[in-house]
């Protein structure tokens, strides 16, 4: 007799909470968490319902926001502060740093594009700071982007505005490298934030910059833009959809960086669409992936993109773990936090060699 397929491949009803692959410490917790789960409305219905949607959703993932605040580690030995920076279409561009409190020598820096699909989220939540002070104490410099986004609190700002931002960031970066005591730049951001990163890249070859870029790492990168109709080339988007997160939700944020449908195949919108001559060349890259999250053959898609262009890779699989569980669930998972994020840094650090 054949073995049952996994996920909502053998089970319609499965859940996260009972597939059986899911590390038991993340099942309880998404079992006992009572955040809203506002229902993602079609992305034929007006626009202006897409922004409401991204705006409601903001704030049903901002619910627990202060008790993240109390529940922060002091993070003693890292020093924070803002930068605010002119973008290349002259809007500004707020950079919150976090540096060693004693460096006194140059050191890697990630520059840090936080999550939420390029629509949402923003740097100053506290998973976002969280992570920045994390990586931070592995004795790097990090910066995280508050770039433009497509919807919620920060939007309505569609492609490529949320990229132009992360692009400035990156360029400033380098051209202030000596005064900021920075050597190598990464950049590196889970989701959407893996998108800008991989996108990042991509535009910096094009545009003939590559060289001040020393090396990609993306998190569960959301790459693809094939969420409305899921692309049957990657069977996790069946397999783990509502695993904390869902298609039908993805493609409204897909929908809401590309109001019009003019990027859908642009690899700098959707970076999984690159072509090998649009990869070759491109400094070392990282893929991170969750083992029970929709985005994970999208993912493992573009690594394998990655090695056919001859392009310096390696991956990361976190079994039993749902979409961006290390930043989202880092007291509930610690080790398999502290693992991602040494394992940034470890990479960030090898491209010094």
């Amino acid at each position: 007799m054949p073995n049952k397929q996994p996920g909502r491949l053998g089970d319609p009803k499965m859940t996260i909470e009972k597939d059986p692959r899911t590390d038991p410490r993340l099942a309880n917790a998404i079992a006992l968490d009572e955040m809203p789960k506002t229902a993602a409305p079609d992305i034929a219905e007006p626009h202006i319902n897409l922004i409401r949607y991204s705006n409601q959703i903001e704030k049903d993932w901002g619910i627990n926001h202060s008790l993240e605040w109390e529940n922060m580690p002091k993070f003693e030995t890292v020093a924070t502060s803002q930068e605010v920076i002119k973008g290349t279409d002259d809007n500004e561009i707020v950079l919150h740093l976090h540096r060693p409190i004693d460096q006194n020598s140059p050191k890697p820096c990630i520059v840090h594009t936080h999550g939420g699909g390029m629509a949402i989220m923003s740097a100053t939540d506290p998973s976002y700071a969280r992570w920045r002070s994390l990586l931070t104490t592995l004795d790097l410099v990090v910066v995280g982007v508050e770039f433009r986004n497509a919807g919620g609190a920060l939007g309505n700002h569609p492609f490529p505005a949320g990229l132009n931002d992360c692009a400035a960031a990156t360029n400033w970066l380098f051209q202030n490298k000596k005064q900021l005591q920075i050597s190598e730049i990464i950049v590196s951001g889970e989701s959407g934030g893996g998108n800008l990163a991989i996108a990042t890249g991509l535009k910096a070859k094009k545009e003939g910059w590559l060289s001040r870029i020393d090396g990609i790492y993306a998190c569960c990168p959301y790459i693809s833009g094939s969420y409305a109709e899921p692309d049957v080339r990657f069977p996790s988007l069946k397999e783990n959809d509502e695993y904390l997160i869902n298609c039908k939700q993805m493609a409204v944020l897909a929908n809401l960086y590309d109001p019009e449908g003019r990027n859908t195949e642009n690899p700098l919108a959707w970076p999984h669409y690159a072509k090998s001559e649009d990869l070759e060349g491109l400094p070392p890259h990282c893929i991170a992936i969750n083992e029970l999250d929709p985005l994970r053959d999208e993912g493992i898609s573009f690594y394998r993109k990655l090695l056919e262009a001859r392009v310096p890779v390696s991956g990361l699989t976190a079994l039993g773990t749902c979409h961006a569980a290390e930043t989202i669930f880092p007291d509930v998972i610690p080790e398999i936090t502290l693992n991602l994020a040494t394992s940034i840094a470890n990479f960030a650090k090898s491209t010094g060699n």
